[in-house]
């Protein structure tokens, strides 16, 4: 059955009417989005200090507090030394790392039934506060790789201060199978 755009006036009238273009079904797992994507991801780091990358409780992955990595390292606070897009990139590429660890502990993204919790650190300068569309780019990525189920609770927090002087750290739970 084909879809039908149709313009109506009040009195019922239809001026035009065309059919819609059909578009080819997404790819329906986390792993096939992130290669129709072109996504590549990051390679696994091991921790620098005294935790672990991530822990296993039932059917939750609590995962530790990442940052951007090495390429926003030093860059500073959002609102002096950078601006919201670049704060959004930075906080995409820490969203990458992190797929990477959900990668290494469970396999694969596919186990992932549902991103459940997110907290987004930005680093900021006083008076900054559009944290949230600077987390914004780690919850996209989310939501185009897994769907739906990418969709999660979240704060985005100022902090004086991270890790290296990044921009951004990010630590999240998720619900596996």
């Amino acid at each position: 059955m084909k879809a039908v755009i149709a313009i109506v006036i009040a009195a019922g009238i239809t001026l035009l009417a065309a059919p819609l273009p059909t578009y080819a079904q997404a790819p329906s797992t986390p792993e096939a989005r992130l290669k129709a994507l072109n996504i590549t991801l990051p390679p696994d780091t091991a921790p620098i200090a005294n935790f672990v990358n991530s822990v296993q409780t039932g059917k939750l992955l609590f995962l530790s507090g990442n940052t951007s990595g090495a390429a926003w390292n030093g860059k500073g606070k959002l609102g002096k030394d950078l601006t919201v897009e670049q704060g959004r990139a930075a906080a995409r590429d820490a969203g990458l790392i992190m797929l990477t660890k959900i990668r290494t502990a469970l396999g694969s993204l596919d186990r992932v039934k549902r991103i459940v919790k997110v907290l987004g650190m930005v680093n900021t300068a006083e008076g900054f506060s559009d944290q949230p569309l600077v987390i914004n780019g780690f919850s996209d990525l989310m939501v185009e790789v897994f769907g739906d189920a990418g969709k999660h609770a979240r704060s985005a927090v100022g902090m004086a201060g991270l890790p290296g002087n990044s921009p951004v750290e990010v630590e999240m739970i998720v619900e596996f199978e």
